[in-house]
Parts: structure tokens; C-alpha cells; sequence
């Protein structure tokens, strides 16, 4: 097989994987609808309803052991939460309107706060996003376990599988992502309402009694514990998980069709009132029926799980759609984190925080570097945590809380400063939201900080020390190639070496190309390990007829670059006005017999790489 025809197959590969290239003036048809922009973006949020009832329950039933009280409790926390996202979703909203660019609490705060409160909030919302992923993908996972018990020893392979799922299907771009993960998303909040609708009427109407538990469940039923304050305010906290994702609108307003705020609005609002509503509708519905379960993941049945098999009287057809419906919006749910992530990341980057590489846009408009990034992150993250999702919540919550506070605190900056139509009322709302998020910020990390929330306390500042270092970097470098006026680049002399092993082919093509640049200097220099090699190598010149200096440095160690900078440099220093080129012969052969050669010519590239005054060029030659 040709080299032409290798390289055609490997980009046949690559269409077949990931579709083909989309001009960049295409960008605004790849814009996203309402229809398809509430699942992409409201999946996160809308799946949390899948745990965030369950994860109150824990609390009670597992930590506190409270027993039959925690039903009490569990509306009184559920309505608190609503009331918080209200505030919350009514908050963000304003966001959408005042920074259409997207980037969220980022910017927002960067812009309004000053450059650190803006890194807390990135790092923050990165952190988020990557937990979005692990929470979602191991929540689903769990839903699968739920049903299929025997799949449980699985676990983390099923969670690294559906990451990378998740990966190849964005790879391919948002629009066509959303389109393909929209029926799961609809079918999961329909088959919700139905639970929630068909449970409640099964209640009140038919008195549906709570669920008969035996074993380690009863026992966690038994258990007597008064409800302290620090454990009311920890099921709080983790009840407040439902508003993971709720700003992810506010960070990809440019992803709508137009008018982008409006339609961004609007679909921050649908997403509010499904979350909420749900919400409410499930812990009610927990509140009779009496689900239960523990931290330790003895109990493998999730309350959902548990509400749908007593509502729906056994494991039957609408026990397995609701199951199947709640793996698939928080394996989706995922997808929120991919929407959003790769765009934030490009945001950070062209402020100069991240590596450039995030702010390049892949063959299908998607910033594929951090696409992939997430995927590697979040496998990582799964593998450590055991694909567990009670593990990874109390990190969860941290990083989002903290860029609620920020984004609204920021916001009250905004509207002071613009003082736009009923600024004082937005004031006041932005306000009322920033202290009670810190509030739930702080509650988060003083009743979790065992449980796992001191993971990104420490990463927050973490990641914050690594942006300013590569912003560091950038300044440096942008202030060091920055000319100043008047500025000539200095003349310096050519001296051109061309690397010789033997007389082949490819060094006689990088002699003639050497001759044709007309340098003030031309050697070729040559590593041997004996005098015989040095005799050898006349040979093969004077055979040649090759008029160009031959110089040749025995190596008694056998190595190759050392040498070749130690005389680069003893050249140099002849005159230090030289601007030295050096010419490396090299062979390119196919991927399957590549590693057949010892690739000196990268080593040795990557040192003169380093070196001033020095270019370094390969000619190739290509073998079939």
C-alpha cells in the first residue's frame, strides 16, 4: 500500500468515526433550537432528580440515622431547595441578557470582581463539569445495576465505556449530539410526570401502602436518632445537587439560534420548571411510599428504582421504561458538561489562563482538545471513586455553589455599574441569591468536608495556581517578541550543516538543498564509532564527487547527539554571528514499520530545538 493510499484510509476512518469537516462559515446552522438546546443543556439539571431525593435520604436514613422521621423532613428540604432554585434560575436569567458571549460565571465575575474571584469561578465551573460527567455517567450506571443486578462487579468498565460513547458522539459536533440524545431526555421526563402523576393518584385515591422492607432496610427504618441541626442542614446540602447544571444555559447563549438570549432565556425557564416541578413531585411521592437507602451501597436499589416497582406494582414493562429512561438522561446528562466544558475552556484559554491548543475548533466546529481533556478527566475521577456516585456527590456541590455565589455577587456589581430599567430589583434579587448560595457553599463544605468536599477545596486553588503560571508564560513570551519601535532584525552570517550517517540517496537530496540555500559555510558532519567507519565514509565522498566539507567526530560511547552539539557549539564560537542551520536526511516509512527505525533524527531535533540562533529542518524521504 502507498503512502497516499494509507493516508486516504486513515481520513476514510476518521469520516466514518466522526463525520465530515464543516466549513466554518456553516457555524450558524450548527446553532441550536429550543427543542434541542433544553436537552443538551437542561440534562444535567433535570437528571439530578433522579438522585438528589435519594441523596436527602442517605443522610437521614444511613448517617443520622433518624429512621421513620426522615419522611417528615424530606418535603420541608425539598420545598427549601425549589425556593433556592427559583432564586437561582431568576438570577441567571439576567445573566443570559447581560452577557450574551457566554462563559457564565466566568465572566461574569472576571468582568465585574477582578481577575481572581474570575479564576475561582472558572476553576470552579471546570471542576463542575467534570463531576457532571462522573455523576451522571456513574448515576446511570447505577440505574443499569438497579435492574440488572448481576452487572454490579462491572461497574467502572461500564462507566468508561459510556464516557467514551460520550466523547466520539461530541466529537461529532453539538448540533448532531443533541439531536441524537433529544428522545431520551423527553422520554425520561415524560416517564417522570407519569410516575410522579400515576404514584400521587395510587396514594390518595387508592391508598397505596409504603414499601414492606426486611433485612439491613428494615433495620435502617428502626433506628431512633433525634434530627440534629448539622444533619438537617447536610441533607439540605445534599438536596441542593438538583441545581447542578442550572447555569449551564448561561454559559452557551452563543450555541442558540437567534435571538440567541431569548431563546436561552426561554429555555431556562422550561428547564426550571421541569426540575422543580419533579422535584417536589418525587419526594412527595418518597414521603408515603418510604424508599430507603445507605451510603455504603449495601442497598443496590436506587429510590427511584424502589418508587416505580411499588407504584407500578412488580419489576413490569413500565418498571424497565422508567428505569431505562433514568440510565439514559444521566448518561446524557453528561453531555450538558460536554456542551459547555470545551467552550469555557476556549474562553479561559484565549484570556490567556489555558494552553491555546483548547481555543482550536476540531473538522466538525467543536473545540475537540477539550472534549477529549474531559474524557480523560473524568475516566480518571471513575476509576479512583469506584464508579460510586454517593462518593463523588460531596464533591460535586462545592465548585458549583461557589460559582453561584460568585456569578451573582458579580451580577449586583453589574447592575450598580449600568444601572439599568429596575436595577434595585435586580439588586435586591441578585443579592438575596449570592447569600444564600454562600450560605449553601459553606454549609457544603463545614458538614461534607470529610466526605470527600475537601477534594476541590484544594483543587479550586490548585487550578488557580496553574492558571496564572501558564498566563506567566504567555506574558513572558508575548512581551519578549514584542518589537519596539525602530526595531531591525540583525544580519548574521549562514552556516549550514548537514548531518551525514552514510552516502544515500537522502544525503545527496540535503546537499542539494543545503547548496541551494547559498550559505556562507557549508559542512556536512558525520558521528562514527571507529577510524575503519571514518576510512569507509572518504570512501563513499570521493566515489560521489561531493564537493562539500566532510567532517567527521568519532564517538567512542556510541552516542549521537552529544557529540553533534559539542561541535555545533566549537563552530559557533568561531564567529557568535552566525545563524547556523542544520539539515537532518530523514526517512519516513509506513506506521506499521516506523518504529523499525531508531528515530535519532527526533531526539536529535529536540535538543537543537533549544539551542538560539539555530534552525533546524528535516528533508524527507519518503519509502513506499
Amino acid at each position: 500500500m502507498s503512502h497516499m493510499a494509507r493516508v486516504a484510509r486513515s481520513g476514510a476512518f476518521k469520516r466514518f468515526v466522526i463525520g465530515n469537516p464543516i466549513a466554518t462559515s456553516e457555524d450558524q446552522h450548527q446553532r441550536l433550537s429550543k427543542k434541542i438546546a433544553l436537552p443538551v443543556f437542561a440534562s444535567d439539571a433535570i437528571s439530578s432528580t433522579a438522585y438528589a431525593t435519594e441523596e436527602i435520604l442517605i443522610v437521614f436514613l444511613s448517617l443520622a440515622g433518624v429512621g421513620m422521621a426522615a419522611y417528615t423532613k424530606l418535603v420541608p428540604i425539598s420545598i427549601m431547595v425549589i425556593i433556592l432554585l427559583a432564586i437561582v434560575a431568576t438570577s441567571y436569567r439576567q445573566t443570559i441578557f447581560a452577557y450574551p458571549s457566554g462563559g457564565g460565571s466566568y465572566v461574569v465575575s472576571k468582568e465585574n470582581l477582578g481577575e481572581y474571584p474570575g479564576l475561582i469561578a472558572g476553576a470552579s465551573l471546570l471542576i463542575d463539569y467534570v463531576l457532571t460527567v462522573c455523576v451522571s455517567v456513574a448515576g446511570g450506571v447505577a440505574a443499569i445495576i438497579s435492574a440488572f443486578n448481576g452487572l454490579a462487579p462491572h461497574r467502572v468498565q461500564l462507566c468508561i465505556g459510556f464516557v467514551l460513547l460520550m466523547m466520539l458522539a461530541n466529537l461529532r459536533g453539538l448540533k448532531e449530539s443533541g439531536a441524537l440524545f433529544a428522545p431520551p431526555t423527553y422520554l425520561y421526563v415524560a416517564s417522570l410526570i407519569t410516575l410522579i402523576v400515576v404514584g400521587l393518584f395510587r396514594v390518595y385515591v387508592q391508598h397505596l401502602p409504603p414499601i414492606e422492607h426486611t433485612g439491613e432496610a428494615a433495620h435502617l427504618l428502626e433506628m431512633q436518632s433525634s434530627v440534629t441541626l448539622f444533619y438537617f442542614l447536610k441533607a439540605f446540602a445534599s438536596g441542593a445537587v438538583a441545581l447542578t447544571g442550572v447555569e449551564a444555559v448561561s454559559n452557551g447563549v452563543p450555541a442558540f439560534k437567534k435571538p440567541e438570549s431569548r431563546n436561552a432565556s426561554t429555555t431556562l425557564i422550561m428547564m426550571a420548571a421541569i426540575l422543580g416541578g419533579c422535584f417536589f413531585g418525587l419526594s412527595l411521592l418518597a414521603q408515603h411510599l418510604e424508599p430507603v437507602k445507605d451510603h455504603e451501597g449495601i442497598i443496590q436499589n436506587t429510590v427511584l428504582a424502589q418508587l416505580a416497582e411499588q407504584v407500578y406494582g412488580g419489576r413490569n414493562v413500565f418498571f424497565f421504561i422508567t428505569q431505562f429512561s433514568t440510565f439514559a438522561i444521566l448518561i446524557l446528562a453528561a453531555n450538558t458538561a460536554y456542551a459547555d466544558f470545551p467552550r469555557l475552556t476556549s474562553i479561559i484559554a484565549k484570556d490567556n489562563y489555558l494552553p491555546r491548543q483548547f481555543m482550536n475548533r476540531g473538522d466538525r466546529l467543536v473545540f475537540s482538545n477539550g472534549v477529549i481533556f474531559l474524557s480523560l478527566a473524568s475516566i480518571g475521577l471513575l476509576v479512583a471513586f469506584g464508579g460510586l456516585v454517593n462518593a463523588l456527590i460531596p464533591l460535586y456541590a462545592v465548585g458549583v455553589f461557589t460559582g453561584f455565589t460568585l456569578s451573582q455577587t458579580g451580577m449586583c456589581v453589574h447592575h450598580y455599574r449600568h444601572r439599568e430599567t429596575r436595577w434595585k430589583l435586580h439588586i435586591g434579587i441578585n443579592g438575596i441569591g449570592a447569600v444564600t448560595t454562600l450560605f449553601v457553599a459553606g454549609t457544603v463544605v463545614t458538614v461534607k468536608f470529610t466526605d470527600g468536599a475537601w477534594i476541590p477545596a484544594v483543587l479550586i486553588p490548585t487550578l488557580m495556581i496553574a492558571f496564572k503560571a501558564v498566563n506567566r508564560h504567555y506574558v513572558r513570551v508575548r512581551k519578549y517578541l514584542l518589537p519596539i519601535e525602530g526595531y531591525r532584525a540583525p544580519y548574521h552570517t549562514h552556516f549550514v550543516i548537514v548531518l551525514v550517517g552514510s552516502v544515500n540517496q537522502g544525503v545527496l537530496r540535503a546537499l542539494r538543498y543545503a547548496e541551494s540555500l547559498r550559505p556562507d559555510r557549508l559542512i556536512a558532519l558525520s558521528v562514527i564509532q571507529t577510524p575503519e567507519d571514518r576510512e569507509r565514509l572518504n570512501n563513499e565522498w570521493a566515489k560521489f564527487d561531493i564537493n562539500v566539507e566532510l567532517d567527521t567526530i568519532i564517538s567512542e560511547f556510541r552516542d549521537l547527539t552529544e557529540p553533534i552539539l559539542n561541535r555545533i557549539n566549537e563552530l559557533d564560537s568561531e564567529n557568535r554571528d552566525d545563524l547556523i542551520t542544520v539539515i537532518i536526511p530523514e526517512f519516513v516509512t509506513s506506521i506499521k514499520s516506523q518504529w523499525l527505525h531508531n528515530q535519532s533524527a527526533l531526539a536529535i531535533k529536540a535538543k537543537l530545538l533549544f539551542r538560539p540562533n539555530t534552525v533546524v529542518t528535516s528533508v524527507p524521504i519518503v519509502i513506499p
